[in-house]
Parts: C-alpha cells; sequence; structure tokens
C-alpha cells in the first residue's frame, strides 16, 4: 500500500494538550527506510484508538533524511519531525525526541525496520499491567552471529550482573516507558544503553517481553567495534550512580582510609626498625608510605568534594533523593 493511501484523518491535539503515546525514532542516514517505517507505525497505531504522534529526529543525516521528514510532515498529523543542527548521537537524538514528546506513555524504537512496529500494542498492554518500562527482547535476533550477537550476550550477562536489572538485551531500542521515569532521568555520553538501569535506580519496575527482528533491509549499521570500549565506560558510570550516586564519599573516603591506615602502618614499622638503628632511606617502603599517605589524603579530598557536587546537583535542579509511588489517605491514593 503506497505511503499516500495510509494519510488518513486522525488528527493530534492542536492545543499541546497530553497524548496517550509518543513514538520517538532516532534517525541517521535512513531516507530509505523512513517512509516504510512511518507506514508500518500508522498502521500499528491508528486501528488502535490511541491519541499518538510520531516524534522522528533526525540526528545530523548527510543523505535526504531530513528531506523525506519534512515532505511526510506535511502530509501526516501525526507526525513531528525533529532536525538537530548536527550529529549528535543516539543518546542526545533519543533525549530530544523525549523533551519533545507530549505522550503519556513513551516508545522508542530503531529507524533501521528491524524492530517491528506490530510490538508496540504488546509492550503497552504489558506496561499497563502495572510496569514502568517495558524492554523489547530479540530473541529470535537476525543479525551476525560473531559480529553483533555473540559481544551483546557477553556484554547483556555483564550489564546485568553490575546493575542489578537482568534482561536478556539490554541493546533493543524497542522499550515502552512512562513519562514520570523518563522525566526523572538525564541522559549524556551513550547512556541510552542503559535506561533500564537508570531507570532501576529511579525505583521503576521493569520487565520485558519477546519481539520481533528482522533483517535490515537497507543501508548499513552504523556500530562498530568501538562501541564495546563505550559500553564499557558507560557501563562503570552507570555502576558508579547506582551504588554511590547520593553519598561518593563512602567510595572516595573508604579508598582514602585505606590508602591512610596502609601509610600508617608502613610508617610504623620503618620508624620501628630506624630506632633500632636500621637505615631506612633506601628502602622501597617509604616511597610505598609516602605515596599512600598522599593518595590517602587525596581521595578524602575528593570524596568530600563530590559529596558538595551532589548536594548542588540534586538543591539546584529541586531533585529529591526518593521517589513516591503512592500516598495512601485514609484508604484512597493520592
Amino acid at each position: 500500500m503506497p505511503l499516500s493511501a495510509a494519510v488518513s484523518a486522525i488528527a493530534p491535539d492542536q492545543d499541546g494538550a497530553a497524548l496517550d503515546l509518543s513514538v520517538v525514532v532516532p534517525l541517521y542516514n535512513e531516507e530509505e527506510s523512513v517512509p516504510e517505517l512511518v507506514q508500518q507505525l500508522l498502521q500499528a497505531l491508528r486501528p488502535s484508538g490511541e491519541r499518538f504522534e510520531l516524534v522522528l529526529v533526525n540526528d545530523g543525516s548527510r543523505d535526504g533524511t531530513a528531506a523525506v521528514l519534512e515532505r511526510l510532515s506535511q502530509d501526516i498529523p501525526e507526525l513531528v519531525a525533529v532536525l538537530l543542527r548536527k550529529n549528535y548521537g543516539q543518546t542526545a537524538a533519543m533525549a530530544a525526541g523525549f523533551d519533545v514528546a507530549r505522550g503519556e506513555v513513551i516508545v522508542s524504537l530503531d529507524g533501521d525496520l528491524q524492530n517491528d512496529p506490530a510490538d508496540i500494542p504488546l509492550l503497552l498492554a504489558t506496561l499497563r499491567e502495572g510496569y514502568d518500562l517495558v524492554s523489547g527482547w530479540r530473541h529470535q535476533r537476525q543479525d551476525a552471529a560473531i559480529q553483533r550477537k555473540l559481544p551483546s550476550r557477553i556484554a547483556n550477562r555483564l550489564i546485568g550482573r553490575v546493575t542489578g536489572v537482568r534482561l536478556h538485551d539490554y541493546g533493543c531500542s524497542l522499550k515502552a516507558y512512562r513519562r514520570e521515569v523518563l522525566a526523572d532521568m538525564r541522559l549524556y555520553g551513550e547512556l541510552h544503553r542503559f535506561l533500564p538501569a537508570l531507570a532501576f535506580i529511579e525505583g521503576a519496575r521493569i520487565t520485558e517481553v519477546k519481539v520481533n527482528h528482522r533483517a535490515r533491509q537497507y543501508g548499513s549499521s552504523k556500530y562498530g567495534i568501538d562501541r564495546t570500549f563505550r559500553v564499557l565506560m558507560d557501563l562503570l558510570t552507570v555502576w558508579f550512580m547506582k551504588r554511590f550516586l547520593t553519598r561518593p564519599m563512602y567510595v572516595f573516603g573508604f579508598g582514602g582510609l585505606v590508602a591512610i591506615a596502609g601509610s600508617l602502618v608502613a610508617s610504623a614499622y620503618l620508624l620501628a626498625i630506624k630506632l633500632m638503628g636500621e637505615d631506612i632511606g633506601n628502602r622501597p617502603l617509604l616511597t610505598l608510605a609516602v605515596v599512600l599517605g598522599l593518595a590517602g589524603v587525596q581521595l578524602f579530598c575528593f570524596g568530600l568534594l563530590a559529596e558538595l557536587l551532589i548536594r548542588t546537583y540534586h538543591e539546584s535542579q529541586g531533585r529529591p533523593i526518593y521517589r513516591i509511588r503512592a500516598t495512601l489517605r485514609g484508604g484512597r491514593a493520592g
């Protein structure tokens, strides 16, 4: 069916009112995929009765993606085209889409047609069972086994073990979120891969469902082997946020105290043998004692500075250190 035939008259609210659903799709050099993707999204969502919008974010594509979005946005009332000035990366593109989205529920997916829009109603139904985030699981992934599937499997297990959020498929972009969960998160770097872990930090209830995965039809993958190193660095960031976001002194201060204690023990030993008449000037242990002492003081100071920064971070944004799911007053939820 041609795209023009799929365009009909379900117009979104024009007064800026909230919608039921926003679908956010970051795009980078997906000129050929966009028309078919939009058609499939409309076919999947229009029969559902949801008041929805399609937020397609062009992340500085070098092909004709922006032109295609401009043309489609003139004919499709549900389409919201966001054109970024340059290529900022998938995390920034998703953050831009989340900021523009007006839906009470936000669904994200890739723009390369590998995610199936027909799975969106399943995610919505699961989310409305009481979850805050539903993640897709590409249980029959249509990618190369060695280059993509094996590294992904290893990464999923590692991320699950470090973050405590055990999912089969962290890399699947097809996810559904409640708006309030995303409102509590700020995305930087490449943290879009860790959205379930970040949501878990905020107290979200998370589950996953099996979804379809299709072979890429147009173009080539935008991911390379360098993604592995970025994932590892971001994983350390998420681990730190999960464990010490509101108490950084615990990690820096503990390291500082251990270093200072080691320095004191070594210094006491050197002092004892010095009093016994031995020469300690050329002993490596003396250098180690000095280094441990300096490192301990520095780590302790880092902890104090981090505590001040964390307090500034929370207080400047009015960001609470807790999240309330519901308040019950005399049996009524408030």
